[in-house]
């Protein structure tokens, strides 16, 4: 994704997640590449946690690749911070635009 990850963009990005998650292989790892986003409030996050609910249910990780300061600390402040696995981009991510 690129772009702000707020409450103008959270239904959007929540359902690209959702898609995303319900078309993913069973254990897959579904990443977030959040290469491109620098700000996240709090219906973004609100978006992030409803995503890895669904992955969780559904046998699916949700992985958030590259993800900005400003996010790493918005999840710290709310102790979400440890429910995501969070990592630099591994090369070749098969994109879902």
């Amino acid at each position: 994704m690129s772009g702000d990850l707020d409450m103008h963009h959270a239904e959007q990005v929540g359902a690209a997640l959702a898609r995303a998650l319900s078309e993913a292989p069973q254990e897959a790892d579904v990443i977030i590449d959040l290469t491109y986003s620098s700000f996240c409030d709090s219906s973004g996050l609100n978006t992030l946690l409803t995503a890895h609910r669904q992955a969780l249910r559904s046998g699916r990780r949700l992985r958030l690749g590259a993800p900005s300061h400003q996010l790493v600390r918005l999840m710290e402040s709310t102790n979400t911070v440890g429910l995501f696995a969070m990592g630099p981009m591994p090369p070749n991510s098969e994109r879902l635009d």
